[in-house]
């Protein structure tokens, strides 16, 4: 072999070792990571005994599907009181604003009629009385009673004289019909509470999707605010991966990713909804050999709805970029 052939061989060799060692050097393009859940805990606002549960662990379940019941009684005898007081609200309101029947301010009338015969009667009785005491045939305390009788009948006629005046106006009371009217939104809006109260002993499912569990049975005192079930709705299902600081330059949220797990079928498609801005280092639950003690970058991504019932929280998926 002369001197060009050697030369030749040893440049082919370095190229060759160039090659490889690009090729070692190549970012990897498949990360592990997991599946991760957001369960919704459903729970009442006020506290009672579960009278009603009706889903088990681990059916699914549509939105607005009824999913338990609390005892009720007292808020349901609350309701009955509240409805009790607007229909009186209500009712002193059409009093005010189509006034008294015409039966009532007929008699009204007539008490009236009466009221001035009594006037007229007692004020001629008390000028004979003084006509008398004049004369000295009567005392002082006979014509003090006569003018006592007089000044009733006189107060009289002035009360019925109000009376009528009040009786004969339908309308025009407005300080009243617009308190009375105030009363009703008062009694509606305490209506509306005693419902919302009644509709919170049972809950339905805000969105469809898996029982993971159910923490109390039939009979059993539930405290306030204490979740009875909880629920994994698919759009909360979500994927937790982790990259090295050399493959973040090429990633962007909404970059579309390939999810591999075992026994999921063909790959799932997801879009990365987040990149964390501060390095981390290798979650336990993914350590190797290899990478228990570099630093990674956290990213998430989330598949579409229906494809995301394929993944169960906790289960170990291979992450490929697209």
């Amino acid at each position: 072999m002369n001197i060009l052939d050697s030369k030749l061989v040893t440049f082919a060799s370095a190229l060759s070792i160039v090659s490889l060692v690009g090729c070692s050097d190549k970012a990897p393009t498949t990360f592990q990571g997991y599946a991760e859940g957001e369960s919704l805990h459903i729970a009442a606002p006020f506290a009672g005994v579960l009278e009603q549960l009706q889903v088990t662990r681990g059916q699914q379940v549509a939105a607005n599907a009824p999913l338990f019941v609390l005892e009720q009684a007292n808020e349901a005898a609350q309701r009955r009181e509240a409805e009790a007081r607007l229909a009186a609200a209500a009712a002193r309101l059409s009093n005010l604003q189509t006034g008294r029947r015409a039966s009532e301010v007929d008699a009204v009338r007539a008490q009236g009629q009466q009221a001035k015969a009594t006037r007229e009667l007692s004020t001629s009785q008390l000028a004979q009385q003084e006509k008398l005491f004049k004369q000295g045939f009567i005392s002082q305390a006979k014509l003090d009673e006569a003018r006592s009788l007089h000044q009733r009948d006189l107060a009289r006629v002035a009360e019925v004289d109000a009376e009528t005046r009040t009786a004969t106006i339908s309308v025009g009371r407005e300080e009243e019909i617009g308190a009375a009217k105030r009363e009703v939104d008062a009694a509606k809006a305490v209506l509306a509470q005693n419902d919302w109260k009644v509709a919170q002993k049972s809950m339905v499912a805000p969105l469809a999707g898996l029982v993971e569990n159910t923490y109390f049975s039939r009979g059993e005192w539930v405290p306030a605010g204490q979740p009875i079930v909880s629920l994994l709705p698919p759009d909360k299902i979500k994927v937790r991966f982790f990259v090295p600081e050399n493959i973040l330059g090429n990633l962007k949220v909404g970059q579309s990713v390939s999810l591999a797990c075992s026994g999921c079928g063909a790959p799932i498609k997801a879009g990365i909804t987040f990149i964390a801005a501060q390095p981390e280092f290798t979650p336990p639950v993914i350590y190797s050999k290899d990478s228990r003690a570099k630093l990674v970058f956290y990213v998430e991504a989330k598949p579409p709805s229906e494809q995301a019932v394929r993944l169960h929280p906790g289960q170990p998926v291979d992450v490929a970029l697209d």
